[in-house]
């Protein structure tokens, strides 16, 4: 065992490196600074490229530009610059460009409070593109989480040619803990499909599949447009050519719901309510569950870490056996109606808390016991 003391974001950008990115762009924010901070330090000795955007705007515009030449890539911000990026995520989607961007989320709405944590952005990170397409967002609970959901991300990013965001928080990213980073069961790294030969269309792929890459500025012409467009990359206004590209991207990342879901799951025999949590709040219910069971009131707990897409299929298998369930966000709900549509005969209790003070074990021991 080799412990290591790190916050969650120097774990982020550990895991970047594990899964073999080579370039960061990013702007400083608090609190998702420090990722930079450790990108700066750790990608040029390796012959990666961090750079420093003169905005949010420009440096996830350096991202895309770098994926597009074939670089893998990271970015981070907070909410304000989830914000910013907008645009330029809903160009990663539609052009199919492998992007990896770490929110780490502090306080809203707004520039709301820096330095406090909160799930802020949940809803924001799904449908803060122009199309509503699915996305894949990642929820870590602690340090090591960071570490190893980044390398997650990156493999995605890179099989489904998409932006992919890790949902972390300030209270993650920010609080240093002790991990060991060696004994950390990480994914293969995955590498992008490459065009194999023959007259290269650069959309062109089976329909629930991300189509092979080239990169741009190589020997053969790659199109690149954010505009509708064919398997050609002509921009296109043939109503069946465009509904066949956006069924496409859907089903890329609908169609993989179960192998794209990461879960923790406590189930104790004989427990009639299960607590459902994701990010930093999980700990929380861990050690409130855990308390509840030494007085004699077992509960299961969920912890999600896949968020987007929803993992309806395991929230309909974990949920079954429970009479209650029991919800908790750090925010005022904004992945409890995500719950609610799926468990549609369930009867779900919710408890939110946005205030930037983290809920407490004590609190959610006292949601649980008001039935």
């Amino acid at each position: 065992m080799a412990l290591s003391f790190m916050e969650g974001n120097e774990a982020i950008a550990r895991g970047a490196i594990a899964a073999g990115c080579d370039f960061f762009a990013g702007y400083p924010i608090t609190p998702a600074t420090t990722i930079f901070n450790s990108m700066l330090k750790m990608l040029p000795p390796r012959g990666g490229i961090c750079i420093q955007g003169e905005d949010e705007i420009a440096s996830i515009g350096y991202c895309i530009g770098a994926s597009m030449a074939g670089r893998k890539v990271l970015t981070a911000t907070s909410g304000p610059g989830i914000s910013l990026y907008s645009e330029q995520i809903s160009f990663g989607i539609g052009g199919e460009i492998p992007l990896v961007i770490a929110d780490v989320q502090r306080l809203g709405p707004s520039t709301g409070s820096a330095t406090r944590g909160a799930d802020s952005d949940i809803q924001f990170l799904r449908w803060g593109n122009t199309g509503g397409i699915p996305v894949i967002v990642l929820a870590p609970k602690d340090v090591q989480d960071c570490y190893v959901l980044t390398v997650h991300a990156f493999n995605y990013a890179e099989e489904f040619r998409c932006p992919v965001f890790i949902a972390s928080n300030k209270e993650i990213g920010m609080t240093k803990e002790s991990v060991d980073l060696g004994a950390a069961r990480l994914p293969k790294v995955v590498e992008r499909k490459m065009f194999g030969g023959g007259d290269y269309l650069p959309f062109s792929a089976d329909s629930n599949m991300a189509p092979p890459f080239l990169p741009i500025g190589g020997k053969t012409l790659v199109r690149q447009t954010s505009s509708t467009h064919g398997p050609d990359g002509y921009i296109t206004i043939d109503p069946e050519v465009i509904a066949n590209t956006q069924q496409r991207l859907a089903d890329k990342i609908e169609q993989a719901e179960e192998r794209i879901t990461l879960f923790e799951e406590t189930m104790k025999e004989g427990t009639d309510t299960l607590v459902i949590s994701y990010g930093v709040t999980s700990r929380a219910v861990e050690d409130a569950a855990i308390k509840l069971e030494r007085e004699g009131k077992p509960v299961s707990t969920l912890t999600l870490k896949t968020l987007w897409p929803v993992p309806e299929k395991l929230l309909r298998k974990k949920a079954e056996p429970f009479n209650r369930i029991v919800v908790i966000e750090m925010n005022q709900g904004q992945y409890v109606g995500e719950i609610r549509r799926v468990l549609r005969d369930k009867n779900i209790d919710f408890y939110g808390q946005m205030d930037g003070v983290l809920i407490t074990p004590s609190k959610i021991m006292e949601v649980i016991g008001n039935e």
